[in-house]
């Protein structure tokens, strides 16, 4: 029998405080979203030419130093435009580009930014300024919160991703080979800036891979956001501005609510992670960075959906459904075959495991044979090893 892991009372009936999705005429047009988590809240600025403006940061916490941290492919692109901004506020700024790729989010690159840290003698006072995608601002992030037990940092995520998903809500981490983001901290930025204009060079590959994080709001918070994206796919792939405003601003929004009533994820916070059991054991099966951590997301909500299916939480045709949706983003469907077992010892090392027992997070909130809402309202549950494995045997290739 599935041990059954409900939600804390408090947390249960999310759709009810959240506010609807009313898309009305898109608009590039610079937005805010706040996180409220009393004195660790802050804002997250949406729009475009944010980057190079001054005036975006002038919030930001002054002091003597400040490091930008950055890889090598978005530092010549964008590196200078941030430190002729933020140099108003600083003495100095120094920048730090490290390797790029998930396979470098560990304990050596991450030593890279301790040691330009201690090698300028920075204090505790001294901001971070994490420039990139999910890898740079995680290790930004959990550097921040170790250097001086704990330095203020800034997100300025560059990639879809990021700016929908990683840079937003605290957590922070590197990866080790038996697990992804096994190590790390929660720990809240200053202020996250996305800039839409920096998606412009980004790879057709990595907006698939952000567009994954975007569409998995739709299933466990806003169906009428899933509605909306599925009308919208063509737009955002060919990345009309207002479009991406929009996905960005909702997909914001719904990681805000959610990060503000469960802020180390006690419990609601774990719908967040919708796909990404099965995603990560993907990322880490084939080796870091052979797989985007999108793409693993994007086929983990496929597995998701299948198991939520054959446990009776949602019927055959949301299946598909969202099938067609990560198709139409570019997004990979069906699993590499790295075995069953395997599957299972890599998500059994998933963070939300608890005792070797695997916990998904399921679409519908109860089966529908016992009045389950279906797509919209998830839970978070165990499921028999025999439906995993069938599960398994049908969306790998």
């Amino acid at each position: 029998m599935a041990a059954q892991y409900a939600l804390p009372p408090k947390l249960q009936g999310m759709n009810a405080s959240l506010t609807p999705f009313v898309p009305g005429q898109p608009s590039a047009a610079a937005q805010t979203v706040s996180i409220d988590l009393g004195d660790r809240s802050y804002d997250i600025a949406i729009g475009t030419g944010l980057l190079g403006n001054s005036a975006t940061y002038a919030a930001c916490p002054k002091a003597a130093q400040a490091l930008v941290v950055t890889n090598t492919t978005v530092a010549p692109l964008y590196a200078k435009r941030l430190v002729q901004a933020i140099s108003p506020l600083y003495q100095q700024v120094q920048v730090l580009a490290l390797p790029d790729g998930e396979q470098y989010k560990d304990g050596a690159t991450l030593n890279l930014i301790y040691d330009q840290l201690l090698g300028s003698t920075a204090d505790r006072k001294t901001v971070l300024y994490a420039l990139g995608g999910g890898v740079v601002g995680d290790m930004t992030g959990f550097a921040a919160a170790c250097y001086m037990r704990g330095v203020p940092f800034v997100q300025v995520p560059t990639t879809l991703l990021a700016q929908v998903d990683s840079s937003v809500g605290g957590k922070t981490a590197i990866n080790h080979p038996l697990g992804k983001n096994m190590i790390g901290a929660f720990y809240q930025p200053q202020l996250v800036v996305a800039d839409l204009d920096t998606l412009n060079t980004l790879p057709e590959r990595e907006l698939s891979a952000g567009l994954a994080e975007i569409i998995k709001y739709g299933p466990i918070a806003d169906m009428a956001f899933f509605d909306w994206i599925e009308a919208n796919m063509a737009g955002l792939r060919a990345r009309d501005p207002a479009l991406l405003a929009t996905a960005v601003r909702r997909s914001c929004e719904i990681k805000a609510w959610v990060v503000g009533q469960d802020e180390k994820e006690s419990g609601l916070r774990a719908i967040l992670n919708f796909g990404h059991t099965f995603g990560h054991a993907i990322e880490a099966g084939l080796g870091y960075g052979e797989w985007l951590h999108g793409e693993g997301v994007g086929c983990g909500m496929v597995m998701a959906a299948t198991l939520s299916q054959r446990l009776g939480h949602v019927d055959e045709a949301f299946v598909a459904r969202l099938t067609r949706l990560v198709q139409a983003a570019g997004l990979p469907t069906v699993g590499p075959d790295l075995g069953a077992d395997r599957y299972l010892q890599l998500m059994r090392g998933d963070k939300k495991s608890e005792g070797g027992d695997i916990k998904f997070v399921l679409i519908g909130d109860a089966p529908l044979a016992s009045g389950g809402k279906g797509p919209g309202s998830p839970c978070m549950t165990g499921a028999p090893e025999s439906v995993v494995r069938e599960v398994l045997a049908s969306c790998v290739v």
